[in-house]
């Protein structure tokens, strides 16, 4: 054992308890409470722990997975730092997750997980699920893999991985591509590589006001009206199918267009990218003649992610069309 790993906490169903009076999980474990549950750990590295904050994941916020980038950069700049782990509540694991993919280039690995179960039910998986963790983190094998996510033993690309579930302890899956390997008998196991590495967006800044908006049958505009006079300056659209739009939509994406606010369309399908198959009034090459911008594969809320990093980063349309077009 020569590695040392920083162990960042962030808070989640990990670092939860049942309280009696209000019979519901809280915060309520830190990360040396957590550590104490992790047997052997001390056969596989050495550990500093950080406690960032203790906190539910529908409190993380882009600002806070800003900082949190920031705090994992310090640590990877070490020397003495092979690999950095963070725990996170898992509402939102998968957003944090690609966040830090997009802002973060190292070949040093960053692995994130959590848990399914608080430590007060039958079968508390945070321990089991931090311990993969740290056996991927360790890993030669897992140099210059991006962002991981390891959970229920399985291994994934931060890209590709979503919560699939509200329940089980298998929710998350690549659904399009299936896990990147497996942790067995602590070591970990990779079958592929990424399907197509995370382009760098080096941002010292992010911007807030970019908006996400699915596509339902006969979906009212006034709601993407609003943002435009609310001043937005990115728009994600989960459209339907292979990228289309209600027709009485187009008026507005025009005048959102002329306005010089980013419109990036993806798919609400869990499978598949979007193109500009369909000529038809709301159609995807109507939608691409228009100047809005395609987001391949991305699911809604990591679309809107990389829109806000990007445009923290540089409100050029070409550099966002490129970022967003030419990754695949």
């Amino acid at each position: 054992m020569d590695k040392k790993i920083a162990i960042i906490f962030t808070g989640g169903t990990i670092s939860m308890k049942i309280d009696d009076d209000l019979s519901a999980a809280v915060p309520s474990l830190s990360g040396e409470e957590i550590m104490r549950h992790v047997t052997h750990l001390d056969e596989k590295a050495h550990v500093e722990i950080n406690n960032f904050s203790a906190l539910p994941s529908p409190f993380v916020n882009p600002e806070m997975m800003f900082d949190l980038a920031l705090l994992i950069e310090s640590y990877i700049e070490r020397d003495d730092i092979d690999a950095v782990v963070v725990t996170h509540g898992t509402d939102t694991l998968e957003e944090t997750a690609y966040f830090l993919d997009l802002r973060l280039k190292t070949e040093k690995p960053i692995v994130l997980t959590g848990s399914m179960r608080n430590g007060s039910e039958l079968g508390y998986d945070g321990p089991s699920n931090l311990a993969a963790a740290v056996c991927a983190a360790v890993s030669d094998y897992s140099k210059n893999k991006e962002v991981l996510v390891v959970m229920n033993d399985e291994v994934f690309a931060a890209r590709e991985v979503t919560k699939t579930h509200t329940l089980t302890l298998d929710t998350f899956q690549s659904v399009e591509f299936g896990p990147l390997g497996i942790v067995d008998h602590n070591e970990v196991i990779y079958y592929r590589n990424v399907t197509s590495p995370s382009p760098h967006i080096p941002a010292e800044e992010i911007e807030k006001n970019v908006h996400l908006l699915k596509m339902t049958a006969g979906f009212d505009k006034a709601l993407f009206d609003y943002l435009i006079d609310y001043g937005a300056k990115g728009i994600v659209i989960e459209a339907f199918g292979r990228g289309n739009v209600p027709p009485t939509l187009v008026p507005s994406i025009k005048r959102a267009i002329g306005l010089g606010i980013k419109i990036v369309l993806v798919s609400r399908c869990p499978q598949g990218r979007v193109l500009d198959t369909y000529g038809y009034d709301g159609g995807g090459k109507m939608l691409s003649d228009l100047g809005v911008i395609f987001g391949g594969s991305l699911n809604g809320q990591k679309a809107r992610l990389k829109l806000i990093l990007a445009l923290g980063y540089n409100n050029d349309y070409d550099y966002i069309k490129n970022i967003f077009e030419n990754d695949l």
